[in-house]
Protein backbone atom coordinates (compact mmCIF):
# COMPACT_ATOMS: atom_id res chain seq x y z
CA UNK A 1 0.00 0.00 0.00
CA UNK A 2 1.33 3.42 -1.00
CA UNK A 3 1.78 5.82 1.90
CA UNK A 4 0.53 9.32 1.27
CA UNK A 5 3.36 11.83 1.57
CA UNK A 6 2.85 14.59 4.10
CA UNK A 7 3.14 17.97 2.44
CA UNK A 8 4.45 20.46 5.02
CA UNK A 9 3.68 23.36 2.71
CA UNK A 10 -0.01 22.38 2.49
CA UNK A 11 -0.21 21.95 6.27
CA UNK A 12 1.27 25.40 6.87
CA UNK A 13 -1.10 26.87 4.30
CA UNK A 14 -4.08 25.39 6.17
CA UNK A 15 -2.76 26.72 9.50
CA UNK A 16 -2.21 30.19 8.05
CA UNK A 17 -5.66 30.24 6.45
CA UNK A 18 -7.43 29.04 9.59
CA UNK A 19 -5.60 31.71 11.57
CA UNK A 20 -6.31 34.34 8.88
CA UNK A 21 -2.72 35.49 9.26
CA UNK A 22 -3.17 38.37 6.82
CA UNK A 23 -5.83 39.80 9.15
CA UNK A 24 -4.15 38.80 12.41
CA UNK A 25 -0.92 40.66 11.53
CA UNK A 26 -2.68 44.07 11.32
CA UNK A 27 -4.44 43.26 14.62
CA UNK A 28 -1.05 42.63 16.21
CA UNK A 29 0.23 45.87 14.70
CA UNK A 30 -2.49 47.82 16.54
CA UNK A 31 -1.17 46.21 19.73
CA UNK A 32 2.32 47.40 18.83
CA UNK A 33 0.92 50.90 18.25
CA UNK A 34 -0.73 50.94 21.65
CA UNK A 35 2.46 49.69 23.30
CA UNK A 36 4.68 52.37 21.73
CA UNK A 37 2.23 55.17 22.57
CA UNK A 38 2.04 54.04 26.19
CA UNK A 39 5.74 53.28 26.62
CA UNK A 40 6.91 56.33 24.72
CA UNK A 41 9.37 54.30 22.69
CA UNK A 42 9.74 51.07 20.73
CA UNK A 43 11.82 48.70 22.85
CA UNK A 44 12.08 44.91 22.98
CA UNK A 45 9.22 44.78 25.48
CA UNK A 46 6.69 44.87 22.62
CA UNK A 47 7.61 41.38 21.38
CA UNK A 48 5.65 39.28 23.87
CA UNK A 49 2.38 41.29 23.94
CA UNK A 50 2.36 41.58 20.15
CA UNK A 51 3.10 37.87 19.74
CA UNK A 52 0.46 36.89 22.30
CA UNK A 53 -2.26 39.02 20.72
CA UNK A 54 -1.30 37.75 17.27
CA UNK A 55 -1.69 34.12 18.39
CA UNK A 56 -5.02 34.85 20.11
CA UNK A 57 -6.26 36.62 16.97
CA UNK A 58 -5.30 33.55 14.92
CA UNK A 59 -7.11 31.35 17.43
CA UNK A 60 -10.23 33.51 17.29
CA UNK A 61 -10.24 33.35 13.48
CA UNK A 62 -9.79 29.58 13.50
CA UNK A 63 -12.61 29.11 16.03
CA UNK A 64 -14.81 31.42 13.96
CA UNK A 65 -14.35 29.12 10.96
CA UNK A 66 -15.35 26.14 13.09
CA UNK A 67 -18.42 28.02 14.28
CA UNK A 68 -19.39 29.10 10.75
CA UNK A 69 -18.43 25.93 8.91
CA UNK A 70 -21.95 25.44 7.59
CA UNK A 71 -22.31 29.07 6.51
CA UNK A 72 -18.94 29.08 4.77
CA UNK A 73 -20.05 26.16 2.60
CA UNK A 74 -22.94 28.25 1.24
CA UNK A 75 -20.93 31.35 0.28
CA UNK A 76 -18.73 31.60 -2.82
CA UNK A 77 -16.36 33.91 -0.95
CA UNK A 78 -15.66 31.34 1.76
CA UNK A 79 -16.11 27.96 0.08
CA UNK A 80 -12.36 27.53 -0.41
CA UNK A 81 -11.52 27.90 3.26
CA UNK A 82 -9.84 24.81 4.78
CA UNK A 83 -12.94 23.27 6.41
CA UNK A 84 -15.61 23.67 3.69
CA UNK A 85 -13.10 22.71 0.98
CA UNK A 86 -12.20 19.50 2.85
CA UNK A 87 -8.50 20.35 3.09
CA UNK A 88 -8.61 19.80 6.84
CA UNK A 89 -10.87 17.97 9.29
CA UNK A 90 -12.85 19.35 12.21
CA UNK A 91 -10.64 17.62 14.84
CA UNK A 92 -7.51 19.04 13.17
CA UNK A 93 -9.07 22.50 13.12
CA UNK A 94 -9.79 22.20 16.85
CA UNK A 95 -6.18 21.23 17.56
CA UNK A 96 -4.90 24.24 15.62
CA UNK A 97 -7.39 26.54 17.36
CA UNK A 98 -6.43 25.33 20.84
CA UNK A 99 -2.72 25.59 20.00
CA UNK A 100 -3.19 29.22 18.97
CA UNK A 101 -5.34 29.98 22.02
CA UNK A 102 -3.17 28.39 24.69
CA UNK A 103 0.03 29.58 23.00
CA UNK A 104 -1.19 33.17 22.97
CA UNK A 105 -2.53 32.96 26.52
CA UNK A 106 0.75 31.54 27.85
CA UNK A 107 2.83 34.21 26.09
CA UNK A 108 0.69 37.00 27.59
CA UNK A 109 0.71 35.52 31.09
CA UNK A 110 4.45 34.89 31.15
CA UNK A 111 5.26 38.15 29.35
CA UNK A 112 3.38 41.41 29.96
CA UNK A 113 1.24 39.89 32.71
CA UNK A 114 -2.29 39.32 33.91
CA UNK A 115 -3.88 42.64 32.88
CA UNK A 116 -2.76 42.30 29.25
CA UNK A 117 -3.85 38.64 29.32
CA UNK A 118 -7.34 39.70 30.48
CA UNK A 119 -7.66 42.22 27.62
CA UNK A 120 -6.53 39.54 25.15
CA UNK A 121 -9.03 37.00 26.46
CA UNK A 122 -11.77 39.64 26.39
CA UNK A 123 -10.99 40.25 22.70
CA UNK A 124 -11.13 36.52 21.96
CA UNK A 125 -14.40 36.09 23.85
CA UNK A 126 -16.02 39.14 22.30
CA UNK A 127 -15.26 37.95 18.77
CA UNK A 128 -16.36 34.35 19.20
CA UNK A 129 -19.00 34.49 21.93
CA UNK A 130 -20.70 37.79 21.05
CA UNK A 131 -19.97 38.99 17.52
CA UNK A 132 -20.04 35.62 15.72
CA UNK A 133 -23.45 34.53 17.13
CA UNK A 134 -24.89 38.02 16.57
CA UNK A 135 -24.13 37.77 12.83
CA UNK A 136 -26.97 35.24 12.64
CA UNK A 137 -29.35 37.53 14.52
CA UNK A 138 -28.90 41.10 13.31
CA UNK A 139 -27.64 42.92 10.24
CA UNK A 140 -26.00 45.42 12.60
CA UNK A 141 -23.70 42.87 14.27
CA UNK A 142 -20.68 44.79 12.95
CA UNK A 143 -21.42 47.66 15.35
CA UNK A 144 -21.10 45.31 18.32
CA UNK A 145 -18.24 43.42 16.72
CA UNK A 146 -16.17 46.55 16.35
CA UNK A 147 -15.15 46.21 19.99
CA UNK A 148 -12.73 43.60 18.63
CA UNK A 149 -10.88 46.43 16.89
CA UNK A 150 -10.74 48.55 20.05
CA UNK A 151 -9.27 46.00 22.47
CA UNK A 152 -5.90 44.97 20.90
CA UNK A 153 -4.45 48.52 21.07
CA UNK A 154 -5.60 48.61 24.70
CA UNK A 155 -3.69 45.37 25.29
CA UNK A 156 -0.58 47.08 23.93
CA UNK A 157 -1.26 50.16 26.05
CA UNK A 158 -1.41 48.26 29.34
CA UNK A 159 1.56 46.07 28.31
CA UNK A 160 3.52 49.30 27.90
CA UNK A 161 2.75 50.26 31.49
CA UNK A 162 -0.22 52.56 30.87
CA UNK A 163 -3.56 52.61 32.68
CA UNK A 164 -6.53 51.18 30.84
CA UNK A 165 -8.67 54.10 32.05
CA UNK A 166 -6.23 56.75 30.80
CA UNK A 167 -8.09 59.25 28.58
CA UNK A 168 -5.50 58.72 25.83
CA UNK A 169 -6.06 54.97 25.89
CA UNK A 170 -9.82 55.42 25.67
CA UNK A 171 -9.55 57.83 22.70
CA UNK A 172 -7.13 55.47 20.93
CA UNK A 173 -9.48 52.52 21.44
CA UNK A 174 -12.48 54.59 20.32
CA UNK A 175 -10.68 55.54 17.10
CA UNK A 176 -10.09 51.89 16.25
CA UNK A 177 -13.65 51.01 17.29
CA UNK A 178 -15.24 53.54 14.93
CA UNK A 179 -12.92 52.65 12.07
CA UNK A 180 -13.74 48.95 12.22
CA UNK A 181 -17.36 49.44 11.13
CA UNK A 182 -16.80 50.90 7.61
CA UNK A 183 -14.76 47.81 6.73
CA UNK A 184 -17.89 45.70 7.11
CA UNK A 185 -20.10 48.11 5.18
CA UNK A 186 -17.62 48.07 2.28
CA UNK A 187 -17.68 44.27 2.31
CA UNK A 188 -21.47 44.41 2.20
CA UNK A 189 -21.36 46.51 -0.96
CA UNK A 190 -19.34 43.74 -2.60
CA UNK A 191 -20.68 40.56 -1.00
CA UNK A 192 -24.10 41.50 0.36
CA UNK A 193 -25.99 39.11 -1.91
CA UNK A 194 -23.81 36.22 -0.75
CA UNK A 195 -24.75 36.97 2.86
CA UNK A 196 -28.40 36.77 1.80
CA UNK A 197 -27.83 33.44 0.03
CA UNK A 198 -26.24 32.08 3.22
CA UNK A 199 -29.40 33.12 5.13
CA UNK A 200 -27.53 35.70 7.19
CA UNK A 201 -29.20 39.00 8.10
CA UNK A 202 -27.87 41.59 5.69
CA UNK A 203 -28.37 45.31 5.28
CA UNK A 204 -28.89 44.63 1.57
CA UNK A 205 -32.31 43.26 2.58
CA UNK A 206 -33.16 46.40 4.53
CA UNK A 207 -31.51 49.20 2.58
CA UNK A 208 -30.81 50.11 -1.01
CA UNK A 209 -27.24 50.20 -2.30
CA UNK A 210 -27.16 54.01 -2.26
CA UNK A 211 -28.39 53.98 1.35
CA UNK A 212 -25.63 51.55 2.33
CA UNK A 213 -23.10 53.76 0.52
CA UNK A 214 -24.26 56.81 2.44
CA UNK A 215 -24.23 54.89 5.72
CA UNK A 216 -20.67 53.81 4.93
CA UNK A 217 -19.68 57.42 4.31
CA UNK A 218 -21.14 58.49 7.65
CA UNK A 219 -18.98 55.95 9.49
CA UNK A 220 -15.88 56.82 7.46
CA UNK A 221 -16.44 60.51 8.16
CA UNK A 222 -16.86 59.64 11.84
CA UNK A 223 -13.53 57.78 11.67
CA UNK A 224 -11.82 60.86 10.25
CA UNK A 225 -13.41 63.18 12.81
CA UNK A 226 -12.45 60.83 15.65
CA UNK A 227 -8.84 60.98 14.41
CA UNK A 228 -8.91 64.73 15.09
CA UNK A 229 -9.24 63.84 18.79
CA UNK A 230 -5.86 62.07 18.79
CA UNK A 231 -3.84 65.32 18.94
CA UNK A 232 -6.48 67.06 21.07
CA UNK A 233 -6.12 64.43 23.82
CA UNK A 234 -2.32 64.26 23.38
CA UNK A 235 -2.31 60.70 22.04
CA UNK A 236 0.00 62.30 19.50
CA UNK A 237 1.84 65.37 20.74
CA UNK A 238 4.32 66.34 18.05
CA UNK A 239 3.24 69.13 15.69
CA UNK A 240 4.29 67.35 12.47
CA UNK A 241 2.39 64.21 13.51
CA UNK A 242 -0.72 66.16 14.48
CA UNK A 243 -0.76 67.95 11.13
CA UNK A 244 -0.22 64.67 9.26
CA UNK A 245 -3.12 62.99 11.10
CA UNK A 246 -5.44 65.90 10.32
CA UNK A 247 -4.46 66.09 6.63
CA UNK A 248 -4.87 62.34 6.13
CA UNK A 249 -8.24 62.35 7.89
CA UNK A 250 -9.57 65.24 5.82
CA UNK A 251 -8.31 63.40 2.75
CA UNK A 252 -10.16 60.19 3.55
CA UNK A 253 -13.40 62.09 4.19
CA UNK A 254 -13.12 63.88 0.85
CA UNK A 255 -12.18 60.69 -1.00
CA UNK A 256 -15.23 58.81 0.26
CA UNK A 257 -17.61 61.74 -0.25
CA UNK A 258 -18.30 60.21 -3.66
CA UNK A 259 -20.40 57.59 -1.84
CA UNK A 260 -23.07 60.27 -1.46
CA UNK A 261 -23.75 60.45 -5.19
CA UNK A 262 -25.55 57.87 -7.31
CA UNK A 263 -23.93 58.86 -10.58
CA UNK A 264 -20.28 58.55 -9.48
CA UNK A 265 -18.58 55.21 -10.17
CA UNK A 266 -17.36 53.60 -6.96
CA UNK A 267 -14.92 50.67 -6.86
CA UNK A 268 -15.29 48.77 -3.59
CA UNK A 269 -12.03 46.83 -3.84
CA UNK A 270 -9.90 49.91 -4.35
CA UNK A 271 -11.76 51.76 -1.60
CA UNK A 272 -11.21 48.87 0.83
CA UNK A 273 -7.47 49.06 0.14
CA UNK A 274 -7.55 52.85 0.53
CA UNK A 275 -9.10 52.79 4.01
CA UNK A 276 -6.63 50.13 5.14
CA UNK A 277 -3.73 52.22 3.85
CA UNK A 278 -5.16 55.19 5.75
CA UNK A 279 -5.14 53.19 8.96
CA UNK A 280 -1.61 51.95 8.31
CA UNK A 281 -0.33 55.50 7.81
CA UNK A 282 -2.12 56.76 10.92
CA UNK A 283 -0.47 54.02 12.98
CA UNK A 284 2.93 54.75 11.45
CA UNK A 285 2.52 58.43 12.29
CA UNK A 286 1.53 57.62 15.88
CA UNK A 287 4.51 55.29 16.26
CA UNK A 288 6.83 57.74 14.54
CA UNK A 289 5.77 60.54 16.88
CA UNK A 290 7.23 58.55 19.79
CA UNK A 291 10.32 57.15 18.09
CA UNK A 292 11.71 60.11 16.12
Amino acid sequence: METKKINIRDILKVIFQLGKVRISIPVAFTTFTGYVLSRGKADAGFILPVTGIFLLACGASALNQIQEFGIDKRMNRTQNRPLPSGRTSLPAAWIITLAFFFGGSLVLLLGPGFETFCVGIATFAWYNAIYTPLKKVTAFAAVYGSMVGALPPLAGWVAGGGSIIDNRAIILAFFFFIGQIPHFWLLLLKFGKQYEEADLPSLTKLLSIIQIKRLTFIWIAATGVTAFALPVFKVVDQLWASIAVIILSIGIILFFARLLFKSVEFKVGRSFVFINVYYLFIMLILIGSKTF
